[in-house]
């Protein structure tokens, strides 16, 4: 089973959108069991809450229904997931922050470590908490390509 963990600041934008893309793209598949998807914040401001009103509306233009409610990030959460990809690099460090061996290490990605162009890998996904509509279409658009590479990632490494 491949257990993957996506993390932001606050857990009501980027980290919960990205989780139910994931969701939405195994739940027609023959193996989905094999996946464990869930998300979080580094940040315990908005724990309990549903994503941001704004992120909920824009999953529901693209056709995505949004239920998870806010967690923080645990150092427990190192044991449970296999993968964790964090939004940006400022919430990179804080999840380094946590780990306790290079293993640990290891699992740490950036989301957009799975962006198609090179050119593109390795950069922050934008929070769209202080922009406008555009900016939410533009990042649930960026974690549509990259959860479909992540879960192409994950097949072939299933297969193989």
């Amino acid at each position: 089973m491949k257990k993957i963990l996506f993390v932001c600041l606050g857990n009501i934008c980027r980290s919960p959108l990205a989780e139910g893309l994931m969701l939405s793209k195994i739940s027609n598949m023959d193996n989905e069991e094999q996946f464990k998807i869930d998300s979080c914040g580094t940040a315990d401001y908005h724990i309990g809450e549903l994503p941001d009103e704004r992120t909920r509306e824009n999953a529901q233009e693209n056709g995505l229904e949004l239920k998870h409610r806010a967690r923080q990030f645990d150092a427990s959460d190192f044991n449970r997931f296999d993968h964790i990809l964090v939004m940006d690099n400022a919430n990179k460090m804080k999840i380094i922050g946590f780990a306790t061996s290079e293993e640990h290490l290891q699992k740490v990605q950036l989301m957009r470590d799975y962006e198609t162009e090179i050119n593109l890998q390795g950069i922050d996904v934008p929070d769209p908490y202080y922009g406008g509509e555009e900016g939410f279409q533009n990042v649930y658009d960026i974690l549509d390509r990259c959860t479909e590479n992540l879960l192409n990632y994950h097949l072939q490494a299933i297969e193989n």
